[in-house]
C-alpha cells in the first residue's frame, strides 16, 4: 500500500558492529526501491540513526551489498522518504560482530538498594524487560540516588546506552545525569557530565554520545529529593583502553 515515508526495521537484540548490509529487490516494479535509505543505530526514531547507504537503483531480483564500516547499532532500518511510496524487500541481510560492551565484567555499586534490585542487574546483559522485577537495579527513594560502574581500566567512552523500565513509572529516570571520569570524589558523581536524560519511554533503550570522554567510572545520578534510580541495563561502548 502506498504511504508516506514507509519503513522496515530489524531488532538485532544486541548492539552490533555492522560491517555490511545486503538488500535483495523484488522481481517486478523494481524501480520502487530507488531512494531507499539504510540506517544503523540504537534509536527507534528512524532519523536519529546514522546512514549506512542509499539505494539509487537496483535491478529486479538483484542483490546489492552496502558497506557500513563497523557502524554500531541494535537496529537496521530501511526507509523511503516521500509521499505515495511502497517499500518492498525480498531479503535483507545484516553482517557484523557484537560490539564490545565495556560494562560487562565491571564492578558496580549504588547509593542504596531496594529489595533484591541489586546494582549488578544493570550490567547482566539482560535488558530486564521481560523480567522487570528480577532484571533491573533500583535504589531506595532518597536524595540524589546514584549508581556507579567501575570499568577497572580507563576507556575512551564513545557511547552509553540506557534501558528504562517497562511499566508504570518510566518518568522516574527523567533528569538523570551520566558522568564519566577517573575521580571517586563524591562517589564519582563530580566527574564530567556526558549527558542528561530528559526522558526515555517505557521499555526503550536510548543511546547517548560521550564523544570519546576518558574515564574509568561511569555514574548515573538523579539530582533532587525523593528520587529513585532504576536501571534495567547500562551499556558502555568505546574505542578501547587508553592507559592503565
Amino acid at each position: 500500500m502506498e504511504e508516506t515515508d514507509p519503513w522496515w526495521r530489524v531488532d538485532l537484540l544486541k548492539v552490533y558492529k555492522v560491517n555490511r548490509v545486503t538488500i535483495t529487490n523484488r522481481h517486478t516494479s523494481e524501480w520502487r526501491i530507488a531512494g531507499a535509505v539504510i540506517r544503523i543505530g540504537n534509536f527507534l526514531d528512524i532519523y536519529s540513526n546514522a546512514i549506512c547507504g542509499v539505494i539509487s537503483t537496483l535491478a529486479a531480483n538483484a542483490t546489492a551489498t552496502f558497506s557500513c564500516g563497523g557502524m554500531e547499532g541494535r537496529y537496521m532500518i530501511v526507509h523511503i522518504p516521500g509521499d505515495l511510496k511502497i517499500l518492498s524487500l525480498c531479503e535483507a541481510g545484516v553482517y557484523g560482530t557484537i560490539a564490545d560492551n565495556r560494562a560487562v565484567g565491571g564492578a558496580v555499586t549504588q547509593s542504596s538498594t531496594s529489595g533484591d534490585w541489586f546494582a549488578e542487574k544493570a550490567i547482566d546483559s539482560n535488558r530486564g524487560l521481560q523480567q522487570l522485577y528480577t532484571g533491573c537495579s533500583s535504589t531506595l527513594t532518597e536524595t540524589y540516588p546514584w549508581w556507579r560502574l567501575d570499568l577497572h581500566q580507563v576507556y575512551r567512552v564513545s557511547e552509553v546506552v540506557i534501558t528504562n523500565r517497562n511499566d508504570c513509572c518510566a518518568d522516574q529516570i527523567n533528569g538523570a545525569e551520566i558522568h564519566i571520569g577517573n575521580s571517586l570524589e563524591n562517589n564519582g558523581n563530580d566527574n564530567p557530565i556526558c549527558a542528561v536524560i530528559s526522558a526515555i519511554p517505557a521499555g526503550e533503550s536510548y543511546s547517548y554520545s560521550c564523544g570519546g570522554m576518558d574515564g574509568r567510572y561511569v555514574n548515573l545520578i538523579i539530582p533532587g529529593k525523593m528520587k529513585m534510580l532504576i536501571l534495567c541495563e547500562v551499556e558502555v561502548y568505546g574505542e578501547g583502553k587508553t592507559r592503565q
